[in-house]
Order: structure tokens, then sequence, then C-alpha cells
């Protein structure tokens, strides 16, 4: 009778506990897990509860973002950013206790990386100067598309500068063009309220002649030729507020 040999292979016991190749491969082909990004912290202020119900209703609906906290006015959009440091601010520009330019400087004496963006409806070439040179990181109007703001939020988070271009034209203008003067700022905004060259001289403690220059030089550089001109440009770009 004649017995059929075993190979060494089938008759090599496996050690207790080793894997058979098909657990091997299935091994391999195990799932890596995957880190979940941390959602984007936002934080919103404005004086508008319905603009602020708006906002947060649609960030929360974002899955890479969420509202950790609203201001209704700039102090307090600067107390809530102290003690939640979010990633990314949305901020009115025209509140009441403390506007928005006031609460960028405050937030970025804090920290001087501080990640705003201006959300607001005034377009004003000097608006949009005040808020950037301040230390805003994005300028856009209320108007702007809901996926527009969302990605101006994740660009901001991600380091980038978002404005427009129109605005950045308007921008590019007020910066190439000439400045008014701290005093002539003074001369404006008593001229917005109707006084008098008189008027204005004593209320600036200057004479009535050195009121006659500053309205000259005023027209000169916003290129107007009436008090009614001047003020009207002057309230459109955000040099003074009526």
């Amino acid at each position: 009778m004649k017995f059929k040999k075993k190979s060494a292979r089938a008759g090599r016991a496996r050690p207790p506990g080793a894997p058979g190749r098909t657990a091997r491969l299935d091994a391999t082909k195990a799932p890596k897990a995957v880190a979940k990004k941390p959602r984007i912290g936002v934080l919103i202020a404005d004086d508008h509860s319905v603009v602020r119900e708006g906002l947060v209703s649609l960030i929360r609906r974002k899955p890479d973002m969420t509202v950790i906290g609203e201001a209704s006015n700039g102090r307090e959009a600067v107390d809530l950013w102290k003690h939640h440091h979010p990633d990314v601010t949305l901020l009115d520009l025209r509140m009441p206790e403390l506007d928005g330019v006031g609460a960028i400087k405050e937030i970025r004496d804090h920290d001087e990386h501080a990640r705003i963006i201006v959300l607001t409806t005034f377009d004003g070439d000097e608006d949009i100067y005040r808020a950037i040179q301040a230390g805003a990181k994005g300028y856009l109007l209320k108007d702007v598309p809901r996926e527009a703001l969302m990605d101006s939020i994740r660009r901001v988070h991600a380091g980038e500068t978002c404005v427009p271009v129109h605005l950045a034209a308007k921008l590019a203008e007020r910066v190439s063009g000439e400045t008014l003067s701290g005093r002539e700022i003074d001369v404006l905004k008593l001229m917005a309220q109707g006084k008098s060259n008189k008027e204005i001289g004593s209320a600036l403690f200057i004479s009535e002649g050195t009121v006659k220059s500053h309205v000259k030089a005023i027209f000169a550089k916003m290129n107007v030729v009436s008090r009614t001109e001047a003020v009207a440009s002057a309230t459109r770009r955000g040099l003074i507020q009526l």
C-alpha cells in the first residue's frame, strides 16, 4: 500500500494566534481614520437683530462653521472677542457705543493677527480706507451673495484678504487722491450743520479768513464748487456722518 507524502507546507502548524492570509489582506484594506477639521468659529457683531439672526441661521447651516457669539454694539463685540477669540469676526461699520473701526483697533491691540471682515451697507471710499487701515481683512456689502460671503469667511480664515473689485477700485482712488486735513474735516462737519464762515470760526477759535482758506482748499481737493456739493460728496464717501 502506498501512502501519499504530506507536503512540508501542509503539515506545518501555525503558531497560536497567528493571522491567516485572509486576515492579513483584510488588515491592509482597513480604512484609515481621517482627522476631522475643527469648524471655523465666527463672532457676529451688528446692531440690527434681524441681520444678526439671518447671519446666525446662515452660518449654522454650514458644516465647517459655527457661531460662537453675537454682539449688538462695538463695545460688546470687543468684550466677546476677548472672551472667545473667534477665528473670524463679522463686524458692522456703524454701531452704537463703539463703531466698527474703533472695535477693529481695540481687537487688534490684543492680537494683530485677528481676522475681521467688515459687513456693511456703506461703500464710501473713506469708509473702506479707514476699515482696511485699521486692520480689517475683508470689506463686504450686505447685498453680497450668500455663498460669496461664506467663501470670504473661509478665505479670510485661511489668511487671505477679501475686498471685491469695485470696492478695491474705490480704495485705490482714495489712497491716490488728496487727503483732507483734520481741520478741514472739522470745517466740513460744521458746514454740514449749515453754519456760516463766521460761526465756524467762532466754534473752532479761528478767524473768518482762515475758515475761507479751509473752504477753498476743501473745494479744490474734493473737486466741488459749492458747500452743498461738498457736504453731499463728503457724506457719500464717509468723510462725515449726518
